[in-house]
């Protein structure tokens, strides 16, 4: 994974053409000019238990990687967001400025220095195993094996049936058991009633119906997609960071009586590991005034011809009333190459939500907005995304293999899971209409 990135960074640090000992940057030490940056933009990561394979916390565990760190800032590798400055104001933006870059590179360049202890700010407070405060925590019952190699297909657990009455919920975290094997999760609500994999029941093995699956659940309901009732919840995705609901007085809803099915996406390290991962949930204190639903926008209709370095797909989703948007998530596989998301009103004009230009599958990030985006209704979403399925692609793994849509990372998606706030006795079945583009289609309302 990325993650490793600057203990490559590292042994090249020395061959840096960057040189911050630049007038303004004399004197700068760690405890009162890095730490503050390392808090802001890297902790979260960065710290034991995360998925940083090294602490930014002290000095002393920090030190060991200094040369690395000036990489990768520099090199603005760290901390991830790919998000193009020209388009939207996210909270969640860890671009370090100029001036940040600066600090860090003078620091290094001076030495690395510790400084005066009394400089250092307050440390930041985590809740150690979680990031939000969860009400309930969901495991897998019993540790999954996943084998040393081989393509493991996608495995479904039920893990409840939680709640006997309707349930807000302000904010949801997945935590991966073992990180070396777990690539995604997606924690789902299964209505009553609903036959989205219904052989993953509670108490039963795991379930794993093969990768056609979806297309025959479809198909064997007289290609209706509806069949697929089942409502995102929760994900996990390396650089997805534990989700909140709570924006702008907005819950999400688990009905009274649902299942949540973990869908688990595993790929062996090369030794036999194992995973049992967790789910937490923080409940909303009371009911909220309006409801947080997660959509999205993909397409099936996928053909990437061997080596072609600039293969073009398109989504469209389209929202049938008024919507506030809350998050953007591009996705796709290895050989991703860039998204832009925009947004194409009923009177004409198209704006752009969000500019991907250098998507990297190793950092599935979720743009949260500053600000909810007020959408009219009938607005459209379109993606357009490029695919590099040639030797140029160092992610490749065959550019003599047409590609088309599938779950496995060496198949490809072009997709978009949105987040929108909606008042909270809107009918989640009227959010979204689908899509005039061939094989696209808008993906189910999660409640």
């Amino acid at each position: 994974m990325k993650y490793w990135l600057l203990i490559g960074l590292l042994a090249g640090s020395s061959a840096l053409a960057a040189n911050s000992t630049a007038s303004g940057n004399a004197g700068v030490t760690f405890n009162k000019d890095v730490l503050p940056i390392l808090q802001k933009n890297c902790q979260v990561c960065h710290r034991p238990g995360e998925i940083g394979p090294m602490s930014f916390l002290t000095y002393q565990s920090t030190l060991p990687w200094a040369g690395a760190i000036k990489s990768a800032v520099v090199a603005k590798k760290m901390p991830p967001w790919f998000a193009d400055p020209r388009y939207g104001h996210f909270m969640n933006e860890k671009r370090l400025s100029d001036a940040e870059i600066a600090t860090v590179a003078a620091w290094v360049d001076q030495g690395a220095p510790e400084g005066d202890a009394r400089d250092k700010p307050a440390p930041l407070q985590f809740r150690e195993g979680w990031n939000i405060r969860p009400d309930r925590i969901f495991r897998l019952a019993k540790p999954f094996k996943v084998p040393a190699k081989g393509t493991v297909d996608y495995v479904y657990f039920t893990v409840s049936s939680p709640f006997q009455q309707d349930t807000w919920v302000s904010a949801g975290e997945i935590r991966p058991g073992n990180h070396s094997v777990v690539h995604h999760v997606i924690a789902n609500v299964r209505p009553r009633g609903s036959k989205w994999v219904q052989a993953a029941q509670l108490g039963t093995e795991p379930y794993m119906p093969g990768p056609t699956y979806i297309n025959d659940l479809i198909m064997a309901n007289g290609g209706d997609p509806s069949v697929l009732d089942n409502q995102f919840l929760v994900g996990f995705v390396p650089g997805m960071e534990a989700q909140r609901f709570d924006i702008d007085n907005s819950a999400k809803l688990i009905p009274a009586g649902a299942d949540i099915v973990f869908e688990m996406h595993y790929t062996p390290s090369g030794a036999e590991e194992e995973d049992q991962t967790m789910l937490g949930l923080e409940l909303a204190p009371a009911p909220p005034k309006r409801r947080f639903l997660s959509v999205g926008a993909a397409t099936l209709n996928l053909d990437i011809a061997p080596g072609d370095p600039n293969a073009e797909a398109k989504a469209q989703l389209q929202f049938g009333p008024a919507v506030d948007l809350a998050y953007m998530q591009p996705h796709m596989h290895l050989r991703g190459k860039d998204m832009r998301i925009d947004a194409i009103y009923p009177g004409g004009g198209r704006e752009t939500l969000l500019n991907v230009p250098h998507y990297d599958f190793e950092w599935q990030i979720v743009y949260y907005e500053k600000q909810p985006v007020k959408l009219p209704a009938g607005t459209t979403i379109e993606l357009i995304g490029h695919f590099d399925n040639s030797a140029a692609n160092k992610n490749n793994p065959d550019p003599a293999q047409r590609v088309r849509f599938g779950f496995q990372s060496e198949e490809e998606m072009l997709s978009a899971p949105l987040a929108v706030i909606v008042d909270r006795d809107v009918d989640p079945a009227g959010i979204v209409i689908q899509s005039g583009i061939p094989g696209a289609l808008g993906t189910g309302v999660a409640q």
